[in-house]
Protein backbone atom coordinates (compact mmCIF):
# COMPACT_ATOMS: atom_id res chain seq x y z
CA UNK A 1 0.00 0.00 0.00
CA UNK A 2 0.72 3.49 -0.60
CA UNK A 3 2.17 5.57 2.07
CA UNK A 4 1.30 9.60 1.95
CA UNK A 5 3.46 12.65 3.09
CA UNK A 6 2.09 15.67 2.70
CA UNK A 7 4.56 18.54 1.89
CA UNK A 8 5.10 22.03 3.75
CA UNK A 9 7.36 24.69 2.29
CA UNK A 10 7.64 27.91 3.77
CA UNK A 11 8.86 31.08 3.52
CA UNK A 12 10.80 32.50 0.48
CA UNK A 13 13.54 29.78 0.23
CA UNK A 14 11.19 27.06 1.23
CA UNK A 15 9.20 27.63 -2.21
CA UNK A 16 11.79 28.45 -4.25
CA UNK A 17 13.23 24.91 -3.21
CA UNK A 18 10.13 23.43 -3.21
CA UNK A 19 8.76 24.42 -6.78
CA UNK A 20 12.32 23.31 -8.37
CA UNK A 21 11.65 20.07 -6.14
CA UNK A 22 8.70 19.15 -7.97
CA UNK A 23 9.83 20.34 -11.49
CA UNK A 24 12.29 17.37 -10.40
CA UNK A 25 9.91 14.88 -9.33
CA UNK A 26 7.26 15.61 -12.33
CA UNK A 27 9.91 14.65 -14.66
CA UNK A 28 11.01 11.14 -12.93
CA UNK A 29 7.42 10.39 -12.46
CA UNK A 30 6.55 10.79 -16.50
CA UNK A 31 4.53 14.18 -15.61
CA UNK A 32 4.04 17.29 -17.27
CA UNK A 33 4.25 20.70 -15.66
CA UNK A 34 0.26 20.46 -14.78
CA UNK A 35 0.13 16.47 -13.37
CA UNK A 36 -0.96 15.15 -16.73
CA UNK A 37 0.67 11.65 -16.73
CA UNK A 38 2.83 11.55 -20.68
CA UNK A 39 5.04 8.95 -19.51
CA UNK A 40 5.33 5.32 -20.97
CA UNK A 41 7.19 2.95 -18.06
CA UNK A 42 4.42 1.81 -15.16
CA UNK A 43 6.54 2.06 -12.47
CA UNK A 44 6.67 5.86 -13.02
CA UNK A 45 3.06 5.42 -11.65
CA UNK A 46 3.41 2.66 -9.32
CA UNK A 47 3.63 4.65 -6.20
CA UNK A 48 3.10 8.45 -7.62
CA UNK A 49 0.71 8.47 -4.57
CA UNK A 50 3.11 9.53 -2.12
CA UNK A 51 2.63 12.89 -3.23
CA UNK A 52 0.51 13.00 -5.27
CA UNK A 53 -3.60 12.61 -5.36
CA UNK A 54 -5.17 11.26 -8.12
CA UNK A 55 -7.77 13.28 -10.39
CA UNK A 56 -9.86 11.67 -12.75
CA UNK A 57 -9.66 14.28 -15.72
CA UNK A 58 -10.83 12.48 -19.01
CA UNK A 59 -8.64 9.60 -20.00
CA UNK A 60 -5.05 10.70 -19.10
CA UNK A 61 -4.86 10.88 -15.28
CA UNK A 62 -4.12 14.45 -13.38
CA UNK A 63 -2.28 14.21 -10.69
CA UNK A 64 -2.41 17.28 -7.31
CA UNK A 65 0.50 17.39 -5.15
CA UNK A 66 -0.17 17.36 -1.92
CA UNK A 67 1.36 20.37 -1.21
CA UNK A 68 0.54 23.46 0.83
CA UNK A 69 2.76 26.43 0.16
CA UNK A 70 3.32 28.85 2.74
CA UNK A 71 4.84 32.76 3.12
CA UNK A 72 4.04 35.67 5.36
CA UNK A 73 4.15 37.96 2.04
CA UNK A 74 2.70 37.67 -0.93
CA UNK A 75 4.88 38.04 -3.28
CA UNK A 76 6.39 34.38 -3.71
CA UNK A 77 2.98 32.25 -3.30
CA UNK A 78 1.92 34.75 -6.36
CA UNK A 79 5.19 34.04 -8.66
CA UNK A 80 4.32 30.22 -7.99
CA UNK A 81 1.04 30.77 -9.29
CA UNK A 82 1.82 32.72 -12.17
CA UNK A 83 4.77 30.63 -12.80
CA UNK A 84 5.56 27.30 -15.04
CA UNK A 85 3.54 25.24 -11.94
CA UNK A 86 0.54 27.82 -11.94
CA UNK A 87 -2.11 24.65 -12.97
CA UNK A 88 -0.67 22.26 -10.74
CA UNK A 89 -1.15 23.17 -7.37
CA UNK A 90 -4.64 23.06 -5.81
CA UNK A 91 -5.46 27.43 -5.32
CA UNK A 92 -6.72 26.93 -1.56
CA UNK A 93 -3.58 25.48 -0.89
CA UNK A 94 -1.27 29.04 -1.04
CA UNK A 95 -1.77 31.02 1.76
CA UNK A 96 0.08 33.92 2.84
CA UNK A 97 -0.31 37.05 5.06
CA UNK A 98 0.27 40.52 3.94
CA UNK A 99 3.13 42.19 6.09
CA UNK A 100 6.11 39.66 5.95
CA UNK A 101 8.48 38.88 9.15
CA UNK A 102 11.32 40.95 7.86
CA UNK A 103 13.85 38.21 8.98
CA UNK A 104 12.70 38.10 12.30
CA UNK A 105 12.12 34.83 14.21
CA UNK A 106 9.34 36.53 17.00
CA UNK A 107 7.35 37.89 14.30
CA UNK A 108 7.52 34.28 12.38
CA UNK A 109 6.83 32.24 15.57
CA UNK A 110 4.38 34.68 17.78
CA UNK A 111 3.04 37.82 16.29
CA UNK A 112 2.76 37.04 11.80
CA UNK A 113 2.74 33.77 11.85
CA UNK A 114 0.75 32.99 14.89
CA UNK A 115 -2.27 34.59 13.21
CA UNK A 116 -2.08 32.21 9.82
CA UNK A 117 -1.82 28.90 11.92
CA UNK A 118 -5.46 28.17 12.87
CA UNK A 119 -5.64 28.38 8.68
CA UNK A 120 -2.90 26.65 7.91
CA UNK A 121 -3.71 23.60 10.09
CA UNK A 122 -7.21 23.66 8.46
CA UNK A 123 -5.73 23.14 5.05
CA UNK A 124 -3.29 20.74 5.91
CA UNK A 125 -6.17 18.24 7.96
CA UNK A 126 -8.65 17.87 5.02
CA UNK A 127 -4.90 16.78 3.06
CA UNK A 128 -4.36 14.37 5.99
CA UNK A 129 -7.69 13.30 5.79
CA UNK A 130 -7.89 12.54 2.18
CA UNK A 131 -5.26 10.03 2.79
CA UNK A 132 -5.32 6.21 3.11
CA UNK A 133 -2.17 5.55 4.62
CA UNK A 134 -1.00 8.65 5.99
CA UNK A 135 3.28 8.45 7.31
CA UNK A 136 4.48 12.11 8.08
CA UNK A 137 5.21 15.72 6.92
CA UNK A 138 7.64 17.20 5.09
CA UNK A 139 8.82 20.49 5.85
CA UNK A 140 11.33 22.86 3.62
CA UNK A 141 12.01 25.55 4.77
CA UNK A 142 15.23 27.98 5.81
CA UNK A 143 16.29 28.50 9.30
CA UNK A 144 18.15 32.23 8.76
CA UNK A 145 15.24 34.55 7.61
CA UNK A 146 11.89 35.30 9.66
CA UNK A 147 8.91 33.32 8.16
CA UNK A 148 10.96 29.60 7.51
CA UNK A 149 12.70 30.03 10.69
CA UNK A 150 9.82 30.92 12.98
CA UNK A 151 6.83 29.95 11.06
CA UNK A 152 8.16 26.93 10.40
CA UNK A 153 9.18 25.44 13.44
CA UNK A 154 5.65 27.06 15.31
CA UNK A 155 3.96 24.42 12.88
CA UNK A 156 6.32 21.86 13.92
CA UNK A 157 5.16 22.33 17.22
CA UNK A 158 1.47 22.42 16.70
CA UNK A 159 1.45 19.38 14.31
CA UNK A 160 3.65 17.33 16.82
CA UNK A 161 0.78 18.40 18.96
CA UNK A 162 -2.14 17.68 16.43
CA UNK A 163 -0.55 14.58 15.53
CA UNK A 164 1.86 12.76 17.67
CA UNK A 165 2.48 9.64 16.12
CA UNK A 166 2.77 11.30 12.66
CA UNK A 167 6.51 11.67 10.99
CA UNK A 168 8.00 15.02 10.89
CA UNK A 169 10.70 15.13 8.52
CA UNK A 170 12.35 18.72 8.07
CA UNK A 171 14.70 19.96 5.03
CA UNK A 172 16.37 22.93 6.76
CA UNK A 173 18.83 25.38 5.12
CA UNK A 174 20.95 26.44 7.49
CA UNK A 175 22.96 29.82 7.18
CA UNK A 176 26.83 30.28 6.36
CA UNK A 177 29.31 32.83 7.54
CA UNK A 178 30.61 33.23 4.62
CA UNK A 179 27.76 34.18 2.62
CA UNK A 180 24.96 35.61 5.33
CA UNK A 181 22.81 38.51 4.29
CA UNK A 182 20.61 39.30 7.23
CA UNK A 183 22.69 39.99 10.82
CA UNK A 184 20.30 38.43 13.06
CA UNK A 185 20.70 35.06 11.08
CA UNK A 186 22.32 33.32 14.70
CA UNK A 187 19.56 34.33 16.56
CA UNK A 188 16.94 33.59 14.05
CA UNK A 189 19.21 29.71 13.47
CA UNK A 190 19.54 28.67 17.03
CA UNK A 191 16.06 29.23 18.43
CA UNK A 192 15.06 27.05 15.43
CA UNK A 193 17.21 24.65 16.04
CA UNK A 194 16.35 25.19 19.65
CA UNK A 195 12.83 23.79 18.45
CA UNK A 196 13.48 21.62 16.23
CA UNK A 197 15.67 19.41 18.39
CA UNK A 198 12.36 19.06 19.98
CA UNK A 199 9.87 18.67 17.16
CA UNK A 200 11.44 16.88 14.77
CA UNK A 201 12.25 13.39 13.89
CA UNK A 202 14.62 14.16 11.15
CA UNK A 203 16.50 17.31 10.37
CA UNK A 204 17.95 16.97 7.00
CA UNK A 205 20.84 19.97 6.88
CA UNK A 206 22.07 21.82 4.13
CA UNK A 207 23.99 24.93 3.68
CA UNK A 208 24.87 27.66 1.43
CA UNK A 209 28.69 27.34 2.00
CA UNK A 210 29.18 23.93 0.62
CA UNK A 211 25.96 24.32 -1.97
CA UNK A 212 28.23 27.30 -3.34
CA UNK A 213 31.42 24.71 -3.31
CA UNK A 214 29.77 22.11 -5.16
CA UNK A 215 27.96 24.68 -7.66
CA UNK A 216 31.29 25.48 -8.55
CA UNK A 217 32.72 21.75 -9.06
CA UNK A 218 29.17 21.73 -11.16
CA UNK A 219 30.44 24.22 -13.74
CA UNK A 220 28.34 27.33 -12.28
CA UNK A 221 31.52 30.30 -11.72
CA UNK A 222 28.39 32.28 -10.78
CA UNK A 223 25.55 30.16 -8.96
CA UNK A 224 22.17 31.45 -9.25
CA UNK A 225 19.80 30.52 -6.71
CA UNK A 226 18.08 28.17 -9.27
CA UNK A 227 20.80 26.28 -9.64
CA UNK A 228 21.66 25.59 -6.10
CA UNK A 229 17.89 24.90 -5.54
CA UNK A 230 18.42 22.22 -7.80
CA UNK A 231 21.20 20.59 -6.29
CA UNK A 232 19.03 20.27 -3.27
CA UNK A 233 16.43 19.06 -5.01
CA UNK A 234 18.14 16.77 -6.48
CA UNK A 235 19.11 15.05 -2.92
CA UNK A 236 15.60 15.47 -1.76
CA UNK A 237 14.07 13.53 -4.65
CA UNK A 238 17.23 10.82 -3.59
CA UNK A 239 16.28 11.01 -0.55
CA UNK A 240 12.75 9.82 -0.90
CA UNK A 241 13.33 7.35 -4.38
CA UNK A 242 12.44 4.74 -1.72
CA UNK A 243 9.35 6.13 -0.97
CA UNK A 244 8.12 7.20 -4.46
CA UNK A 245 9.04 3.67 -6.60
CA UNK A 246 8.82 0.03 -5.83
CA UNK A 247 12.36 -1.38 -5.15
CA UNK A 248 14.06 -4.63 -3.94
CA UNK A 249 14.61 -2.89 -0.64
CA UNK A 250 11.91 -0.03 0.51
CA UNK A 251 11.37 1.88 3.29
CA UNK A 252 8.81 4.82 4.62
CA UNK A 253 10.07 7.63 6.79
CA UNK A 254 9.57 5.70 10.09
CA UNK A 255 11.83 2.88 8.58
CA UNK A 256 14.22 5.59 7.81
CA UNK A 257 14.12 7.34 10.99
CA UNK A 258 14.69 3.92 13.02
CA UNK A 259 17.84 2.83 11.20
CA UNK A 260 19.29 6.99 11.44
CA UNK A 261 18.18 8.17 15.16
CA UNK A 262 19.87 5.67 17.87
CA UNK A 263 19.26 8.96 20.16
CA UNK A 264 15.76 11.16 19.67
CA UNK A 265 17.50 14.41 19.96
CA UNK A 266 20.23 13.37 18.06
CA UNK A 267 18.49 13.72 14.19
CA UNK A 268 20.51 16.28 12.42
CA UNK A 269 21.76 14.84 9.52
CA UNK A 270 24.01 15.30 7.12
CA UNK A 271 23.07 14.61 3.38
CA UNK A 272 25.63 13.57 0.41
CA UNK A 273 25.26 13.01 -3.64
CA UNK A 274 27.30 10.90 -5.98
CA UNK A 275 28.14 11.35 -8.62
CA UNK A 276 28.51 15.11 -8.71
CA UNK A 277 29.03 15.78 -12.50
CA UNK A 278 28.25 18.85 -14.83
CA UNK A 279 25.17 17.70 -17.12
CA UNK A 280 27.74 18.04 -19.56
CA UNK A 281 30.01 15.80 -18.68
CA UNK A 282 27.69 13.08 -17.52
CA UNK A 283 28.24 11.09 -21.09
CA UNK A 284 31.48 10.79 -20.10
CA UNK A 285 31.71 9.61 -16.76
CA UNK A 286 31.16 5.65 -15.73
CA UNK A 287 31.84 5.57 -11.68
CA UNK A 288 31.78 1.52 -10.65
CA UNK A 289 29.98 0.79 -7.24
CA UNK A 290 32.70 0.91 -4.72
CA UNK A 291 33.49 4.47 -6.39
CA UNK A 292 29.91 5.66 -6.01
CA UNK A 293 29.95 4.87 -2.56
CA UNK A 294 33.36 5.92 -1.69
CA UNK A 295 32.12 9.38 -3.03
CA UNK A 296 29.02 9.24 -0.83
CA UNK A 297 31.17 9.38 2.41
CA UNK A 298 33.61 11.94 0.66
CA UNK A 299 33.26 15.44 2.48
CA UNK A 300 33.10 17.04 -1.44
CA UNK A 301 29.79 15.71 -2.24
CA UNK A 302 28.58 16.82 1.32
CA UNK A 303 25.69 19.04 1.42
CA UNK A 304 26.92 20.83 4.53
CA UNK A 305 29.86 22.54 5.28
CA UNK A 306 31.68 19.95 8.26
CA UNK A 307 34.65 17.50 7.97
CA UNK A 308 33.33 14.19 9.12
CA UNK A 309 36.61 13.16 10.03
CA UNK A 310 36.51 15.11 13.05
CA UNK A 311 33.99 13.00 14.33
CA UNK A 312 32.20 9.76 13.93
CA UNK A 313 29.04 8.09 12.14
CA UNK A 314 26.70 6.89 14.96
CA UNK A 315 24.72 5.14 11.50
CA UNK A 316 24.18 5.94 7.87
CA UNK A 317 21.34 5.43 4.92
CA UNK A 318 22.64 4.82 1.72
CA UNK A 319 19.99 4.92 -1.37
CA UNK A 320 21.20 3.44 -4.86
CA UNK A 321 19.49 4.17 -7.83
CA UNK A 322 19.88 2.86 -11.45
CA UNK A 323 20.66 -1.06 -12.42
CA UNK A 324 22.70 -2.56 -9.23
CA UNK A 325 23.73 -5.28 -7.34
CA UNK A 326 22.69 -5.92 -4.03
CA UNK A 327 25.72 -8.18 -3.75
CA UNK A 328 27.99 -5.40 -5.09
CA UNK A 329 26.95 -2.98 -3.13
CA UNK A 330 26.82 -5.30 0.12
CA UNK A 331 30.88 -5.61 -0.72
CA UNK A 332 31.54 -1.81 -1.22
CA UNK A 333 29.50 -1.43 2.07
CA UNK A 334 31.48 -3.96 4.34
CA UNK A 335 34.92 -2.36 2.21
CA UNK A 336 34.31 0.93 3.13
CA UNK A 337 33.13 0.24 7.19
CA UNK A 338 36.76 -2.27 7.41
CA UNK A 339 39.12 0.65 5.85
CA UNK A 340 37.63 3.51 7.80
CA UNK A 341 36.07 1.83 10.82
CA UNK A 342 37.85 4.36 13.15
CA UNK A 343 35.30 6.78 11.92
CA UNK A 344 31.84 4.77 12.63
CA UNK A 345 31.37 4.06 16.32
CA UNK A 346 31.43 0.55 17.98
CA UNK A 347 29.10 -0.22 19.81
CA UNK A 348 26.26 0.24 16.98
CA UNK A 349 27.03 -2.76 14.52
CA UNK A 350 25.74 -2.74 11.22
CA UNK A 351 25.23 0.73 11.41
CA UNK A 352 24.79 1.40 7.37
CA UNK A 353 21.68 0.69 6.35
CA UNK A 354 21.19 0.13 2.39
CA UNK A 355 18.12 1.18 0.16
CA UNK A 356 18.25 -0.56 -3.85
CA UNK A 357 15.87 1.31 -6.56
CA UNK A 358 16.07 0.09 -10.09
CA UNK A 359 14.64 3.54 -11.89
CA UNK A 360 17.77 6.40 -11.98
CA UNK A 361 17.38 9.68 -11.74
CA UNK A 362 16.72 11.26 -15.04
CA UNK A 363 19.47 11.44 -17.17
CA UNK A 364 21.79 9.86 -15.42
CA UNK A 365 22.66 5.93 -15.16
CA UNK A 366 23.26 5.51 -11.77
CA UNK A 367 23.30 7.73 -8.95
CA UNK A 368 23.46 7.33 -4.95
CA UNK A 369 22.12 9.04 -1.87
CA UNK A 370 23.03 9.18 1.61
CA UNK A 371 21.64 10.61 4.83
CA UNK A 372 24.75 10.49 7.85
CA UNK A 373 23.93 11.00 11.35
CA UNK A 374 27.76 11.44 12.21
CA UNK A 375 28.69 13.42 15.61
CA UNK A 376 30.82 15.86 13.04
CA UNK A 377 27.43 18.15 12.65
CA UNK A 378 28.20 19.59 15.66
CA UNK A 379 30.59 21.63 13.98
CA UNK A 380 27.84 23.57 12.18
CA UNK A 381 25.75 24.20 15.26
CA UNK A 382 28.77 24.97 17.24
CA UNK A 383 29.20 27.77 14.12
CA UNK A 384 25.85 29.30 14.92
CA UNK A 385 26.29 28.97 18.39
CA UNK A 386 29.35 31.09 18.64
CA UNK A 387 28.32 33.89 16.63
CA UNK A 388 24.60 34.07 18.18
CA UNK A 389 27.33 34.04 21.98
CA UNK A 390 29.24 37.24 20.41
CA UNK A 391 26.11 39.18 19.97
CA UNK A 392 23.49 37.65 22.62
CA UNK A 393 26.05 38.72 25.31
CA UNK A 394 26.22 42.85 24.08
CA UNK A 395 22.27 42.09 23.86
CA UNK A 396 22.70 43.26 19.94
CA UNK A 397 19.67 43.73 17.76
CA UNK A 398 17.63 42.34 20.81
CA UNK A 399 14.87 44.88 20.61
CA UNK A 400 13.44 43.78 17.58
CA UNK A 401 12.58 40.57 19.74
CA UNK A 402 11.62 41.57 22.54
CA UNK A 403 9.04 44.47 20.60
CA UNK A 404 7.10 41.29 19.62
CA UNK A 405 6.53 39.38 22.88
CA UNK A 406 9.76 37.37 23.44
CA UNK A 407 11.46 37.44 26.81
CA UNK A 408 15.49 37.33 27.28
CA UNK A 409 14.42 33.50 29.30
CA UNK A 410 13.68 32.34 25.49
CA UNK A 411 17.13 33.26 24.40
CA UNK A 412 19.26 31.98 27.20
CA UNK A 413 17.15 28.53 27.51
CA UNK A 414 17.69 27.85 23.71
CA UNK A 415 21.23 28.17 24.19
CA UNK A 416 21.71 26.02 27.01
CA UNK A 417 19.35 23.73 24.89
CA UNK A 418 22.54 23.49 22.02
CA UNK A 419 24.60 23.48 24.10
CA UNK A 420 23.16 20.26 25.78
CA UNK A 421 23.12 19.04 22.33
CA UNK A 422 26.49 19.44 21.30
CA UNK A 423 27.68 17.95 24.33
CA UNK A 424 25.41 15.31 23.84
CA UNK A 425 27.17 14.53 20.34
CA UNK A 426 30.39 14.62 21.97
CA UNK A 427 29.60 12.19 24.55
CA UNK A 428 28.40 9.23 22.12
CA UNK A 429 31.23 10.13 19.82
CA UNK A 430 33.94 9.47 22.69
CA UNK A 431 32.11 6.78 24.89
CA UNK A 432 30.60 3.41 23.61
CA UNK A 433 27.11 2.26 25.68
CA UNK A 434 25.80 -0.77 26.31
CA UNK A 435 22.46 -0.80 26.28
CA UNK A 436 21.48 -3.64 28.59
CA UNK A 437 19.18 -4.37 31.70
CA UNK A 438 21.63 -2.21 33.83
CA UNK A 439 21.85 0.81 31.69
CA UNK A 440 25.58 1.20 31.85
CA UNK A 441 27.66 4.00 30.31
CA UNK A 442 31.21 3.27 29.12
CA UNK A 443 33.90 4.02 27.11
CA UNK A 444 35.47 1.98 24.15
CA UNK A 445 38.85 0.47 24.91
CA UNK A 446 42.19 1.02 22.73
CA UNK A 447 41.03 -3.24 21.85
CA UNK A 448 37.66 -2.25 20.11
CA UNK A 449 36.21 -3.90 23.50
CA UNK A 450 33.79 -1.70 26.20
CA UNK A 451 35.03 -0.58 29.56
CA UNK A 452 32.37 0.19 31.98
CA UNK A 453 32.48 3.59 34.18
CA UNK A 454 29.33 3.69 36.11
CA UNK A 455 25.90 2.67 36.28
CA UNK A 456 22.76 4.67 34.88
CA UNK A 457 19.63 4.03 35.90
CA UNK A 458 17.45 3.27 32.58
CA UNK A 459 14.96 6.19 33.75
CA UNK A 460 17.84 8.67 33.22
CA UNK A 461 18.87 7.81 29.65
Amino acid sequence: MVREIVNIQIGQAGNQIGETFWKTILREHGMDDSGKFIGTDPLQQAQAGVYFTEVSSGHTPKYVPRSTQIDLEGGVCNRLRSGALGHLFRPDTFIHGESGAGNNWAKGHYTEGAELVDQILDVLRQQVEGCDSFQGFQIIHSLGGGTGSGLGTLLAGKLREEVPDAMIATFSVLPSPKMSDTVVEPYNSLLSIHQLTENSDLTICIDNDALYEMSGRLGYKTPEFENLNQVIATVMAGVSTSLRFPGQLNGDLRKLAMNLVPFPRLHFLAPSYAPIVAPGSRAFQSQSIPELTQSMFDRKNLLVALNPQHGRYLTAATIYRGKVSSREVESAIHDLKIKNSNYFVEYIPDNISITLCSVPPAGQRQAATCLGNTTAISEVIERTQVQFAAMYKRRAFMYWFTQEGMDDMEFTEAESNVLDLMAEYQQYQDAGVDEDDEGTEGYAGQDGSVKYEESIPPSEY
